[in-house]
């Protein structure tokens, strides 16, 4: 059993998936700090200087300054700036994978076509040829 796990583990595509899934929590981390340092303030700014994180609906009914100051308060609130946070979130995060796929591909040589050997009616032909000599 032993053995068949260390050739499971040791077999390239445990290894790739392995490394696809620590290279993306990496690029999951520099998007996020991108989109929370960077694009939300300048949409925010954009947006009559609205932060959106603060977007907030009490369930109480009360005004809060802040959604954490109702959140200290104790209200039940829907945050439903964060959600839209997250929807720029995942809009920037398909858009940076599509760039780096689409990079991607164009890296690769295009597959090029076997040639073409001879037609049905040349091989018919050939055979012919040999056989009336």
């Amino acid at each position: 059993m032993l053995k068949e796990f260390k050739d499971f583990i040791m077999t390239g595509n445990v290894i790739d998936f392995a490394v696809a899934v620590i290279m993306a929590g990496a690029l999951g981390a520099v998007i996020n700090g991108f989109v929370s340092n960077i694009a939300m303030p300048f949409i925010g700014y954009f947006a009559g200087g609205m932060n959106f994180e603060d977007l907030h609906y009490a369930m109480d009914g009360t005004e809060y300054a802040s959604l954490a100051a109702a959140k200290e308060a104790g209200a039940a609130v829907i945050a439903y700036g964060s959600w839209i946070n997250t929807i720029i979130n995942l809009l920037i995060v398909g858009l940076v994978m599509f760039m780096i796929v689409k990079a991607y591909n164009k890296t690769k040589k295009p597959v090029e076509d076997a040639p073409a050997g001879p037609s049905e009616i040349d091989l018919l032909t050939e055979i012919r040829d040999s056989l009336k000599k």
